[in-house]
């Protein structure tokens, strides 16, 4: 079970989401980890992190290529601003080609990694809302011959419509859908199966 905080008694359908949560399957390259979630901003909250590697880097090792977190908050009495029960909040970042920062549709382009993945797959979903950054950065003086680099961070949320709780796993692979993506890998291709252990390198 990832990381909970929440009230003594929690809710059903907050424990039919974590369950689900639990179960959720990964891709080889993407390595989930428990951590702990925030504590005051709903009466329950889950959260992991994500690194996503390449396994065939350049001298063997593991590299990262992109990473994020995900909470799940829930709030029984219903949240206005959420429209809902439940709300889902990310953060990924992974590094881009410096050339992209300069295209303007960079950062629409980069929202639509999140919201395509979720229509794709048919998720049930309302009031999404976030941000997308896209900076470069270059060196000078003693560093100037340090490579220039480009990040893109992505900060969204967005109220999944669950059924008492349940229902979560569509939202869980646009979410891997979306880091894969500014991490530059491939889609799986059809017929392909996720690797199953969830708790491959968590605390």
């Amino acid at each position: 079970m990832a990381a909970i905080n929440g009230s003594e008694v929690t809710p059903a359908a907050f424990q039919r989401a974590c369950a689900e949560l639990a179960r959720a399957t990964w891709r080889a390259e993407v390595r989930i980890e428990d951590m702990p979630a925030p504590q005051r901003i709903a009466p329950h909250a889950v959260a992991i992190s994500a690194d996503v590697v390449r396994p065939d880097a350049p001298g063997g090792e593991e590299a990262d290529i992109a990473n994020g977190r995900l909470i799940l908050l829930h709030d029984p009495a219903g949240n206005g601003a959420w429209d809902g029960t439940f709300r889902l909040v990310t953060f990924a970042r992974a590094e881009i080609d410096a050339e992209m920062v300069a295209d303007p549709m960079i950062n629409p382009v980069g929202w639509s990694w999140l919201t395509e993945p979720l229509e794709s797959r048919d998720v049930r979903f309302t009031n999404p809302s976030g941000t997308v950054t896209s900076v470069s950065s270059q060196s000078f003086g003693q560093l100037g011959d340090e490579e220039s680099r480009a990040e893109m961070e992505i900060r969204a949320s967005w109220t999944p419509l669950l059924d008492d709780g349940a229902g979560l796993a569509p939202h869980l692979a646009a979410w891997q859908d979306l880091l894969c993506t500014m991490a530059g890998l491939p889609p799986l291709p059809e017929g392909v199966v996720m690797i199953t252990d969830r708790r491959r390198g968590a605390r």
